[in-house]
């Protein structure tokens, strides 16, 4: 009996998922990975954001000009042991973790950045960034995950698909009561027909009504009401960019930045939150999105 109890302490400790009672998850969209590592004041000033939250993994989106060693150093200076990066090239997405981290596979056919399909303390971690210029090629992109969604849930249930979707969600759609987002994106030529962002000169919500459907759960909706809360895109930066005032980014607030749970994962979020305080205005175009799981 004293042998079993020994062996049964032993295994919780060896087992990350059992040897702490919550798990805190960051997706973060960087914005050009730091103008493609021009910016150190930026990266540094968003580093210590992140690192002051005491995250347990991170999901990066836009890791541009990024080496699996450069992302091993943000990892190191937010506490995290673990690292992988998708790709060194282009938009890269990434991720980060105290715990291991075991590649289960890099998605890169059919995917306009790819996507990146990892495991770390029991939990599958798909890491994506869609298209930002074409619903329709978002539709494929979901189409291409939840087919990895259904291969996962075969054998694990704690699944979690997070990251920059560039994609509106049913849950949203009475939000958007102002047309000042949809006059603005009908005004860029860019946005019209099968391959700009809107469908049928409307705001599309068939890629997020897809991934909901196949029950994946968006488990920053319960926690959050209206476009203040949930809004994650854009951020301030952009105002000197683009030549627009507070109240512009403000009217045109969107939330296309995700963390979307398998079932049996949803029911142990305990919270979650769109960061888009003042900390947050300038660090990057995108807010990140936070997520806590009690795994008791």
């Amino acid at each position: 009996m004293r042998i079993i109890c020994i062996l049964l302490i032993l295994a919780s400790h060896s087992n990350p998922i059992y040897s702490q009672r919550s798990l805190k998850i960051i997706t973060y969209n960087i914005l050009n990975g730091y103008d493609w590592g021009k910016d150190t004041a930026r990266n540094n000033k968003l580093i210590n954001w992140t690192a002051q939250q005491h995250p347990d993994i991170v999901a990066w989106q836009e890791l541009c000009n990024y080496s699996e060693e450069k992302l091993k150093i943000d990892a190191i200076k937010i506490g995290h042991s673990f690292s992988v990066l998708l790709k060194e090239s282009g938009y890269s997405v990434g991720i980060t973790s105290k715990y291991p981290i075991e590649i289960k596979e890099r998605i890169l056919t059919g995917m306009h950045h790819g996507a990146l399909h990892c495991n770390s303390a029991g939990i599958d971690f798909i890491v994506v960034h869609f298209s930002p210029g074409s619903y329709l090629k978002r539709k494929n992109e979901s189409d291409i995950i939840l087919s990895r969604i259904e291969n996962i849930s075969k054998s694990n249930n704690q699944y979690i698909v997070l990251g920059d979707f560039n994609s509106h969600s049913p849950f949203d759609a009475d939000l958007y009561k102002s047309n000042f987002l949809l006059n603005r994106l009908r005004e860029s030529v860019s946005n019209q027909g099968n391959n700009g962002n809107l469908n049928n000169n409307q705001l599309d919500y068939e890629v997020m009504s897809k991934l909901l459907a196949h029950s994946l759960i968006d488990v920053t909706q319960k926690f959050t009401n209206g476009l203040n809360e949930r809004g994650s895109f854009p951020g301030r930066i952009l105002g000197p960019i683009n030549h627009e005032s507070d109240n512009d980014l403000i009217n045109r607030l969107e939330r296309i930045d995700y963390i979307l749970a398998s079932p049996e994962m949803s029911k142990k979020c305990r919270s979650s939150v769109v960061c888009n305080g003042e900390s947050n205005w300038y660090l990057s175009d995108h807010y990140p999105v936070m997520a806590t799981f009690d795994l008791n």
